[in-house]
């Protein structure tokens, strides 16, 4: 007698899975639409882009920080109404800015 193969557990560990589960997407921005300013800076000699003018609360600049660094593919942080990506990404964050609804001004090329 031989061992279920991992994908076939998987497999039925994802069949039981409720159908409308797998469908839902988290949407990790903030509630009202801002206008945010978007800047390039170097800090400590790397780039880094700044998005600031971030009008809320702590978790919901965080969730939009994980989000941008996440459709970014890089690092970054939150803290002070501030969120810092690493890398040169302006274009990339103000498309995804714009697409969420918001409004977007600075140094950034489109």
């Amino acid at each position: 007698m031989s061992k279920p193969d991992w994908k076939d557990l998987l497999n039925d560990k994802l069949e039981q899975l409720p159908a409308n589960q797998s469908e839902k997407v988290p949407v990790a921005t903030p509630s009202k639409k801002q206008d945010f300013i978007i800047r390039f800076e170097k800090r400590n000699g790397k780039p880094a882009t700044i998005v600031s003018n971030f009008q809320g609360s702590e978790a919901g600049l965080k969730e939009l920080a994980a989000s941008l660094k996440k459709f970014c593919g890089t690092g970054g942080s939150a803290k002070d109404d501030e969120i810092l990506i690493q890398g040169d990404v302006r274009s990339k964050v103000a498309d995804y800015l714009t697409k969420q609804g918001h409004k977007v001004r600075g140094d950034f090329k489109k």
